[in-house]
């Protein structure tokens, strides 16, 4: 297992996080059923040989069947013994955990009621890393910030995070904690796959000059290139996109990445999972791959990735494969600035 700082910072997590979405999910849980529904044995397990395979980081929401996947996260490090300084917890707020106007969002109200609600929950004295889960287009960014900023100061939050924003919005906030001497974000957790790199656009030249850390949810699209899945073929049976078809995904281009995915996991004997996980892997803007597993065969074949090492060709065969369309002002950027590379200016 390797390890990577979070964000900038001096804190190191291995690059492989365990996603507890399908700890907890019942029969009255809605789509969290579909996702995940697992009790307090299989998560010890599931939890237990994450960590023995090097795994330090574990990322779960409050609204992860409402509060159950914060429960079962906490019990079974304590079924398990595990130190606290052993492992760094991630968890989230904004969705919605009531029936009251303010039990969602990104509110300073909300965000203090759900942090201790989540502490409780988690039988923790504090959180690692703890992120807004999606766009609040009330509450004002400041608002946000310094709530998260007093959470720091107070020692219940370590880090600050965010998920689901657009890159406009990060740089924005990142101005106002630089401005107002706040706790800035480290982290953004956000969609990426072989089949969807739509965040390459604008996101990652974001991350990569403000040095934020990426962490990659839905690595295999929502269970799309598992490689069960193709053009004509049946949804398997119990398959979570049967119910449950997210996130969006360009079935065309998806089918193309998964025929060049499995010529290449056929070379390396390993499965078209273990090939995507990998090509995110060798992408030096992502700092941790979330994997959820319904079981350990599931989560052993993650956990492989990491000795999964693909060539410069094979990359490259994938990368123009998954390409993106052009798209403005993208196109525009790579036409005006062609003669602007990062090289010595030599006068005549």
């Amino acid at each position: 297992m390797k390890y990577k700082q979070l964000g900038r910072t001096g804190l190191f997590v291995s690059e492989i996080c365990l996603g507890a979405m399908t700890f907890g999910g019942n029969a009255d849980a809605g789509m969290w059923k579909a996702i995940g529904a697992l009790g307090q044995a299989d998560v010890d397990r599931i939890i237990s040989r994450a960590l023995g395979a090097g795994v330090n980081f574990i990322d779960t929401a409050d609204v992860y069947s409402f509060g159950q996947s914060e429960k079962l996260v906490g019990q079974a490090l304590k079924n398990l013994g595990v130190a606290r300084k052993d492992v760094v917890i991630a968890t989230k707020v904004f969705g919605e955990m009531g029936r009251g106007p303010n039990d969602r969002g990104a509110s300073r109200g909300h965000i203090m009621d759900s942090v201790h609600a989540s502490l409780e929950r988690l039988q923790m004295d504090h959180i690692d890393l703890y992120q807004i889960h999606g766009n609040d287009t009330v509450t004002p960014v400041d608002e946000t910030l310094r709530a998260l900023d007093d959470l720091t100061r107070q020692g219940l939050v370590r880090y600050a995070g965010v998920s689901n924003w657009s890159a406009w919005k990060i740089a924005k906030a990142l101005g106002v904690s630089e401005a107002k001497g706040y706790a800035r974000f480290e982290t953004l957790q956000a969609y990426y796959s072989i089949a969807g790199r739509d965040l390459e656009r604008e996101l990652v030249p974001m991350l990569t000059e403000e040095r934020l850390g990426l962490m990659v949810w839905s690595p295999l699209a929502g269970g799309l290139l598992s490689g069960k899945f193709g053009p004509g073929a049946p949804t398997p049976e119990g398959a979570r996109r049967a119910s449950f078809d997210f996130p969006p995904v360009d079935k065309d281009r998806a089918w193309a990445c998964i025929a060049e995915m499995r010529t290449i996991g056929e070379a390396h004997g390993v499965s078209v999972a273990r090939v995507a996980l990998a090509w995110l892997l060798a992408k030096p803007h992502v700092m941790s791959v979330i994997i959820g597993a319904k079981s350990l065969a599931q989560l052993d074949d993650n956990l492989a990735a990491i000795d999964l090492s693909l060539s410069p060709e094979e990359i490259a065969r994938l990368d123009a494969v998954s390409k993106l369309p052009p798209e403005y002002p993208g196109w525009m950027f790579e036409r005006q600035g062609a003669a602007r590379v990062p090289a010595p200016f030599m006068p005549e």
